[in-house]
């Protein structure tokens, strides 16, 4: 299998979805990617795209933690983690990499430095776009203290699955989001604390902008990888 995979050890995929992915295809698209990168067959890749409005449950969701009044579809996600919200207006970027090597910060077989290494790029994205994003030690994400009101709330969230080292799933920026939606469920499991995006922020940018801010932050967590495109 070490064999197979160093077939494409050359190749990645840095690509966006034009258009809202519904849930459901997105991740039978991860594991159709995943496999074939286990296989040799298919690149390492980052997909940027945006879902319809969506809750999708990590596989510690409650079922006491869903609400649901506006009747979104939800879905088993199969990763980490708890209930989450997808919709327009959100960046969410799904990272499908080789675990078995090395990745910039991120050492190979290390799935903790991976999960650290996630959020130091959203954090160093989030600097791009005028925002001081912070890392809590005992919850997963990256989070902001509004200089409005003194409250601290979530900006961006993570949940992963590996599967034979292979990464899917991955990361999502609130830019714009009707942030209402979130309230239909108690987000990542956490009531203490609000959702926050970069428009409520006063950071008033299009996807274009997020996007440019992720690819110009990847290379410094985790590295450059030859034949990169957009």
């Amino acid at each position: 299998m070490d064999d197979e995979r160093a077939m494409t050890e050359s190749k990645f995929l840095w690509d966006h979805a034009p258009d809202l992915v519904p849930y459901p295809a997105a991740l039978a698209e991860m594991e159709a990617q995943a496999r074939g990168i286990r296989a040799g067959t298919h690149p390492e890749r980052v997909w940027l795209l945006e879902h319809p409005p969506t809750y999708t449950a990590g596989t510690s969701a409650r079922e006491s933690d869903l609400f649901n009044p506006r009747g979104y579809p939800t879905y088993p996600a199969g990763r980490g983690g708890q209930w989450t919200y997808h919709g327009p207006g959100q960046r969410v970027a799904y990272v499908m990499l080789d675990l078995m090597k090395p990745h910039g910060l991120s050492p190979a077989r290390d799935l903790r430095a991976y999960v650290h290494t996630l959020e130091e790029w959203l954090i160093r994205t989030l600097a791009r776009l005028g925002v001081t994003g912070e890392r809590r030690a005992d919850r997963i994400g990256v989070w902001v203290v509004d200089p409005a009101t003194g409250r601290e709330e979530k900006i961006a969230a993570i949940g992963v699955r590996v599967s034979r080292w292979v990464s899917w799933h991955g990361i999502a920026i609130n830019v714009n989001p009707d942030l209402s939606d979130f309230g239909g469920i108690v987000p990542c499991g956490i009531s203490e604390y609000g959702v926050t995006s970069l428009a409520r922020l006063g950071r008033q940018v299009d996807m274009a902008t997020v996007d440019a801010a992720l690819a110009a932050t990847w290379p410094e967590c985790f590295g450059p990888i030859p034949g990169a495109r957009d």
